[in-house]
């Protein structure tokens, strides 16, 4: 049986259909195993982003760079955005990967890569943008300060992105007790930061460095400086530095006035018992020096020092006694007249305490009646002695012997 030519087209039109079909099915069946995959980007404003999207497995699928405004920046290889800045690095079935140069902080915010398979799968990348912090600037210090004043001064930094940090150091030392502030600047996307040190100056400080430190991780570990060299005006300090602690009559002494000050102080002035120097041949003034030659005991006194500069007036004191070199000599033997002053009283106590002690064991010995007591003389016996004696102890005087 012959079909005619009309069936015939029909049934090839309806096998084209049937095939299409079961392609598109096929290809989209493929396509549920591609996954497009991005990754969050960090850099630092004025410098170079790399957005990559990668697709493992991909049957000629196109894929899609779009910016935080949904504009197209690149489809496959075609460059859909004007913008000279934005270029492309690789485009493949696999890959798509674009660089942005000079990066600015409105470039920050949520890229989109797109896989057009039904339906479209994307993958979002954030770029971070790093604001970073300008050169810090030290203020308040006025130089010179004086001794005693307070001193506030200012470390101030803008455009750091996130904020950054302020630390503070005297001459490498860092210092905690001070004051932090965190602004937002007008574009509402960075920060103005500032710390404030106090402290009351004292003559330790002069000459001290004092830094301010500006730490941000858009710096690489290299942070920014600024410096600031204090400068502290102080009365003098006075001190006198003798060149012997022993001066001896004949001798020579020097006395060395030794002061510091800020202003430098103006030559010393040396005066003695609160006069002007009583011998001018003798007491040579050299600078801050005071040498005196052929002492004698008429040298002896105080001698003062007095410094003074442009913020005051200080003085020290030092009282010189002169030594005779012949006594000294004559002290350096045995003093006989002393040892034998020492023996004389070590004897005088002991025969002292002899003669107490005797005194002392004679009293607890007793006493005893002799034969010679009182009527014994007219006894024609001894016995007779005894009972004359014993009769008359009442009336007569009893004769008593100690022995020591």
């Amino acid at each position: 049986m012959r079909l005619k030519p009309s069936v015939v087209w029909r049934l090839y039109s309806l096998c084209g259909i049937l095939i299409q079909v079961a392609a598109t099915k096929s290809k989209a069946k493929g396509s549920q195993g591609q996954f497009p995959l991005t990754q969050n980007v960090t850099v630092i404003e004025g410098e170079t982003a790399t957005l990559t999207c990668r697709v493992d497995q991909n049957d000629n699928t196109s894929l899609q760079w779009s910016n935080p405004a949904q504009q197209t920046l690149y489809f496959d290889d075609k460059k859909a955005l004007r913008d000279n800045r934005i270029e492309l690095l690789r485009a493949s079935w696999h890959e798509l990967t674009i660089r942005v140069t000079d990066v600015s902080l409105s470039d920050e915010g949520q890229y989109t890569c797109s896989l057009f398979t039904m339906p479209v799968k994307t993958s979002k990348a954030f770029l971070t943008v790093l604001g970073v912090p300008e050169t810090p600037q030290i203020s308040g210090f006025t130089s010179p300060v004086m001794e005693g004043e307070r001193m506030e001064i200012t470390c101030k930094t803008s455009g750091s992105k996130p904020a950054a940090d302020i630390r503070w150091f005297k001459n490498d030392k860092e210092v905690k007790d001070v004051k932090y502030v965190k602004e937002e600047d007008a574009n509402r996307k960075t920060f103005t930061v500032s710390s404030t040190m106090n402290f009351k100056a004292d003559r330790s400080d002069d000459g001290a460095v004092v830094s301010c430190r500006v730490d941000h991780e858009s710096l690489n570990s290299t942070p920014q400086i600024a410096m600031q060299v204090l400068e502290i005006h102080y009365i003098p300090s006075v001190k006198i530095i003798p060149s012997t602690l022993w001066p001896e009559e004949g001798q020579s002494i020097t006395l060395i006035c030794e002061s510091k000050g800020k202003p430098l102080p103006d030559p010393v002035l040396w005066t003695k018992d609160g006069g002007e120097l009583p011998d001018p041949e003798r007491m040579v003034v050299n600078g801050r020096e005071l040498n005196i030659n052929f002492l004698n005991k008429t040298d002896n006194g105080t001698y003062r020092c007095e410094a003074e500069n442009t913020i005051g007036q200080n003085s020290a004191e030092y009282v010189l006694i002169i030594h005779d070199p012949n006594a000294l000599a004559g002290q350096t033997g045995p003093d006989h007249a002393l040892i034998g002053g020492i023996v004389a009283v070590v004897v005088f106590v002991t025969l002292c305490s002899i003669i107490l002690l005797g005194r002392y064991l004679a009293r607890h010995k007793g006493t005893y009646l002799t034969n010679e007591a009182k009527g014994a003389e007219d006894a024609p016996d001894a016995d007779t002695a005894i009972i004359n004696a014993e009769g008359s102890q009442v009336n007569a005087e009893e004769k008593k012997e100690y022995f020591i």
